[in-house]
């Protein structure tokens, strides 16, 4: 064998045991790949008693623009694990933002007897009057009062009316991004002609 060849079967060796060492990484019980992983963008916690989850602000149609003037609903799903019931009584956000409010408390039995849905059929509890535009992917710091459980203050998202969030009512106000239309082949190989 020559000197170049024996160089080549070395590294080739190499490669090999390299490629078999890096194939059994994260393989086996604890692998990546066979952990539970539920993806969401929406914000949980769990505070006080009480656990809020899958809390998010719903923002326009995607490449869309919630404007100055419009409102933007919370959505959220709270369980009241305490033994005494609780209810959301306020809703608290940076007056530069916009005015909040919770048109009707919304009640939380104890002992985590059931989850009170925010949001959903009718939205209760908003931001109204943006004194900023919203897009999705924002961040809007809120503070959530409940009666018992004092103030809770949370970041929560908000999302764009898209994929799961598509069948959602529109936030009031939004604006749709209008079609851009594209010339076809024929109008655009005219054009190049000029």
């Amino acid at each position: 064998m020559t000197r170049i060849g024996r160089h080549r079967a070395i590294a080739a060796a190499a490669f090999l045991a390299a490629a078999t060492a890096l194939t059994g990484c994260g393989a086996g019980h604890d692998a990546i790949t066979n952990q539970h992983y539920a993806p969401t963008e929406a914000t949980s916690v769990t505070v006080n008693g009480l656990n809020i989850s899958q809390a998010f602000f719903l923002g326009p149609d995607s490449g869309g623009t919630l404007p100055v003037g419009a409102s933007t609903p919370l959505h959220l799903y709270m369980v009241n694990s305490t033994p005494q019931a609780d209810q959301l009584i306020a809703l608290g956000v940076d007056p530069a933002i916009g005015t909040a409010k919770v048109t009707t408390p919304v009640p939380l039995p104890a002992g985590a007897q059931q989850a009170a849905v925010v949001g959903r059929p009718t939205p209760t509890v908003m931001i109204e009057q943006l004194k900023k535009p919203l897009r999705g992917g924002e961040e809007l710091e809120v503070q959530l009062k409940f009666e018992k459980a004092g103030v809770i203050t949370l970041r929560v998202p908000v999302i764009t009316r898209s994929r799961e969030f598509a069948t959602l009512s529109p936030a009031q106000g939004a604006t749709t991004p209008s079609p851009t239309p594209t010339p076809s082949a024929t109008e655009a190989h005219a054009e190049g002609d000029h």
